[in-house]
């Protein structure tokens, strides 16, 4: 028992220095951003917790936040509903066009996301790919506005965050038992039956996981919703940086960035929670 006890801690040392740089590149700065955030001038004359109630008595500052948990939700939404139909084709593929799948799905990872965002800018300009494409098949008569709105930054971020939302339903469903499917089959199921009362409901964790990385990637994205998003569209990322670089209001700025990542941790932890209860009772079932 003695002998356990003492091989413990020297089980524990190779982790400390993790735990070393964890310590240093998140809580210290953390703990420097709450003390920034409690000064109630940019001077840091005198401590008060004004900049908080600052944010929320703004209504122009919580809609910042309430459109960037937006963007986040609307982004997550659309990765998930292409990547089931990537996941499928992927389980219904051979090996070389599962290898082609896989290929096209970390390709992008391989390349920067300031370039994937810079090319976007060149398919949603005013004489880019899909304008010219549109004008010379006669479908529009004039160059339609995608850049620097609402519908091309969702679109750019769901090709963007795509790879994390597909590979983890991708796993799920490679995961997936397929007796499952062939019994629902036998009992004569359609494919569409199939998919949302057997497929859909045991592949949720992995849904959810990918959810949840592609809402926390996309909310927090911030050179793709400045390039795409331009400045008609603010969002807090772009927020933080004005209220910092710009207005030189570093209180302020370390408030909005402690109140963006409490939100966007707390949703985190709610959709998790919700997912496991929700797995924890199909497994009962």
């Amino acid at each position: 028992m003695s002998g356990s006890a003492t091989h413990e801690p020297r089980q524990l040392l190779p982790a400390l220095p993790l735990a070393a740089l964890f310590l240093a590149a998140f809580v210290l700065p953390l703990i420097v951003l709450v003390f920034i955030s409690l000064f109630r001038t940019p001077q840091f004359l005198e401590l008060s917790p004004i900049q908080y109630v600052k944010f929320f008595r703004d209504q122009f500052s919580v809609t910042v936040l309430l459109e960037t948990l937006l963007l986040g939700a609307e982004v997550a939404m659309l990765s998930l509903l292409l990547a089931y139909p990537i996941g499928l084709a992927y389980l219904g593929s051979g090996k070389i066009g599962r290898a082609l799948i896989t290929f096209l799905i970390i390709l992008p990872l391989l390349t920067s996301s300031v370039v994937r965002t810079f090319a976007w800018i060149v398919i949603l300009g005013r004489d880019g790919i899909v304008n010219s494409t549109m004008l010379t098949l006669g479908l529009w008569d004039s160059p339609a506005r995608l850049l620097y709105t609402w519908g091309g930054l969702v679109v750019a971020l769901t090709q963007i965050q795509l790879p994390l939302m597909a590979l983890p339903v991708i796993n799920s469903l490679l995961r997936l038992n397929p007796n499952l499917v062939k019994a629902a089959e036998g009992l004569g199921a359609g494919r569409f039956r199939i998919f949302f009362t057997v497929v859909l409901p045991l592949t949720v964790p992995g849904a959810i996981a990918g959810w949840l990385l592609v809402f926390a990637a996309a909310a927090t994205a911030f050179i793709t919703q400045t390039l795409v998003g331009g400045g008609r569209i603010v969002l807090m990322p772009s927020y933080i940086y004005q209220q910092a670089v710009g207005v030189q209001d570093w209180p302020f700025s370390a408030a909005l960035s402690l109140i963006f990542t409490v939100a966007v941790i707390g949703i985190v932890f709610l959709v998790g929670t919700t997912s496991r209860r929700f797995a924890r009772g199909i497994d009962a079932v």
